[in-house]
């Protein structure tokens, strides 16, 4: 990830390769935001380039003006889709008008500064986020990676560089985007590469030195603990399971939060296998599990006073000789046992071996995140997530932490009526049901996994279904670029940020 610098400098002054202004709407016609940092009639040189270019500001419009006086660079215009001048409210905008500013750069300039309204510290902050969210890239398989222009420093110019609020923000924007961008490495990896114990020896390489302790548990030690569901999955696989523990245990923490992660290395949906079609972006199946371990990692680096223990539940489903089998049985570690129905219903299995371990914890809040369902995608497209959980005012939590994330977020009920499709002849459960209301069905499956209190009161669980937003093969918007997007990362870290 490219370095953050906030510095109180004119546009004039900045030799950076390239400047990023913010543009918002006036009616039909773009304008750029005012700033201290534009000098008069570079601004008025750049309102009427774009008037002539017919320009509208709009969300996600880029436009290049080369030329421009009092500019070292070329300019690069970033529509924000806001009318008038930019409040907090608008802090989302900003990000990704910042993003998609200079993702337009990829490429193409090594430094690049931008220069945002700097009403406030948000607004400041908010221009530093989308600028290093947008600035990643994944290289590691182009034989020429090494040979592209990479963006090696962003630097965000306002008048309120030394301001309390904004250095604090700029560093958490920091630590944040690398965590992120880890994240985004680990989904991006191609299967041949990332699998159970490779994830599992990378997980530990990256928390090595930190404040975040590393527990790997192998096939011996899942047998020990009756995860029957990441043993059934991973049967069909030469490459066994893991379930990865991170303990985070700062002294005098105010609360105590437990993450648990779907990580299908790939999912070839076993037995019930996939169409060819459907398996192209499986690597990403492990999505959940790089966010939660990601933002467990920026929790701690920014020592933020909340008790964290996070279970990244690993597992590749293939079709080996072993492989699980439709009719099959497992046990949990709650004891509870389930009959398998489909083995391309995989990742609820490895995930209540992961509530089910995360429960004895007993902890404040528990909190999962899977790529679960596709009718998580049918419901609500690719680019928002759903929350569900067995508790409303954690569920609200969730929602409240993604909006000042700026993570698209949709809460949904869970409904109980939908359980009657998993009455099993055979076992406790059977661990589908009916296809309407699948995503329903699923996170009613993972509820039978949440454990009690010490007072026998169910544990407020909140399950995030990042299916859709987790990766992108198509799109591309704002600060989010094609592939892995990280998603959830920020959720998790600002959600510990508001228990601090």
């Amino acid at each position: 990830m490219p370095r953050l610098n906030v510095a109180d400098q004119l546009v004039a002054k900045n030799k950076s390769d390239a400047l990023i202004v913010l543009a918002v709407q006036d009616g039909d016609n773009a304008q750029v935001a005012a700033t201290p940092a534009i000098a008069p009639e570079t601004r008025e040189h750049l309102d009427a380039s774009l008037l002539a270019l017919g320009a509208t500001g709009a969300a996600d419009e880029t436009v290049r003006v080369a030329g421009v006086p009092g500019v070292a660079g070329t300019v690069v215009v970033s529509g924000s889709g806001v009318s008038g001048t930019p409040s907090d409210d608008d802090a989302e905008a900003i990000r990704r008008a910042a993003g998609a500013g200079v993702r337009a750069l990829s490429g193409k300039a090594e430094t690049v500064a931008l220069a945002f309204p700097s009403g406030s510290a948000a607004q400041v902050v908010a221009t530093a986020e989308g600028a290093l969210y947008g600035s990643y890239s994944f290289t590691t398989y182009k034989s020429n990676g090494a040979d592209s222009k990479a963006i090696s420093k962003i630097s965000v110019l306002s008048p309120l560089a030394k301001d309390k609020d904004v250095k604090s923000g700029a560093e958490q924007a920091q630590v944040v985007a690398d965590e992120r961008a880890w994240a985004q490495d680990l989904v991006n990896t191609p299967p041949l590469d990332l699998y159970p114990d490779s994830f599992a020896n990378t997980v530990k390489e990256h928390f090595a030195g930190s404040k975040v302790k590393v527990k790997i548990l192998d096939e011996k030690a899942l047998a020990k603990e009756s995860c029957g569901g990441l043993i059934g999955v991973g049967r069909g696989s030469a490459r066994p399971p893991r379930m990865v523990v991170l303990s985070y245990e700062p002294a005098r923490a105010k609360s105590h939060l437990s993450f648990v992660g779907k990580g299908i290395t790939f999912d070839s949906g076993g037995l019930c296998i996939k169409p060819p079609e459907g398996m192209i972006t499986m690597k990403c199946d492990m999505a959940g599990a790089a966010a939660v371990a990601a933002a467990t990692k920026a929790i701690a680096d920014l020592g933020l006073p909340v008790a964290v223990t996070t279970y990244l539940c690993l597992a590749e489903n293939l079709t080996g000789s072993d492989a699980q089998r439709p009719g099959d049985v497992v046990t949990m570690p709650n004891g509870r046992t389930v009959e398998i129905i489909n083995t391309d219903a995989e990742g609820r299995l490895v995930m209540a071996d992961g509530l089910s371990l995360a429960s004895r914890q007993e902890p404040d809040l528990l909190i999962d995140v899977a790529t679960l369902t596709g009718a998580a995608v049918l419901s609500l497209g690719t680019r928002t997530a759903a929350v569900l959980g067995n508790n409303d005012a954690a569920r609200d939590e969730v929602v409240a932490a993604a909006g000042s994330a700026g993570e698209d977020i949709w809460p949904i009920p869970l409904l109980q009526h939908l359980r009657s499709g998993m009455k099993s002849l055979v076992a406790d459960t059977k661990h589908t049901g009916a296809r309407q209301g699948g995503m329903i069905v699923a996170a009613l499956f993972l509820e039978d996994f949440v454990g009690d209190d010490a007072d026998g009161a169910a544990l407020p669980w909140a399950h995030l279904d990042i299916a859709g937003p987790a990766y992108s093969a198509d799109d591309s918007y704002g600060y989010v670029g094609k592939g892995a997007s990280g998603y959830g990362v920020r959720t998790l870290v600002q959600l510990a940020q508001s228990r601090s």
